[in-house]
């Protein structure tokens, strides 16, 4: 499995630290998985706008086909 180094500033880190310790979890996991929503929720958005494009030019497209 590959790995990142990731740099932050004393604060970010004790609000890091403090976060994953009250959520009784490793400040490692509590980061990955912050990743891995915030990746989730950027292709969540993506695929509602893209929906919402084809439904709003689906009678454009029709008529254009």
């Amino acid at each position: 499995m590959s790995g990142l180094n990731l740099r932050f500033t004393d604060e970010e880190l004790d609000a890091l630290r403090e976060r994953a310790g009250a959520e009784g979890r490793s400040m490692q996991a509590f980061a990955h998985d912050a990743v891995i929503s915030a990746i989730n929720e950027h292709s969540r958005l993506f695929n509602e706008a893209a929906e919402h494009v084809l439904k709003a030019s689906a009678e454009l497209n029709r008529r254009l086909a």
